[in-house]
């Protein structure tokens, strides 16, 4: 279960922690926890953290951390530079469509 506590935590390893859109984080956590899929509990999480700049600073950082901290507790393959960019690709599109975040997301496991 993603909690706000440990993604605040996970922010803290980039910048200060300093939630500025907790709302959004709050929004995406209800709506992470309410589904099984873990690949969209992270697109729901990713979205609001980099679209909604949930944080003061370290917001890509801290969603990249956030992916590949999953597939490495999921015991997947994966490369890094793919989810630098799909995070940059995510930004750069103005991607918000929660399925769509969901299957870059899933394009970057190898």
């Amino acid at each position: 279960m993603l909690t706000k506590k440990a993604l605040i935590e996970l922010n803290k390893e980039f910048d200060f922690g300093k939630l500025i859109n907790e709302s959004s984080l709050d929004f995406a956590i209800s709506n992470a926890n309410s589904t099984k899929d873990w690949i969209k509990q992270l697109a729901y999480i990713t979205r609001a953290i980099i679209i909604d700049h949930t944080f003061s600073g370290g917001n890509k950082r801290t969603a990249a951390a956030l992916i590949m901290g999953a597939l490495e507790e999921g015991k997947l393959k994966y490369d890094p530079f793919k989810v630098d960019n799909l995070i940059i690709n995510i930004i750069n599109k103005n991607i918000t469509n929660i399925n769509k975040i969901r299957r870059i997301i899933k394009d970057a496991i190898g």
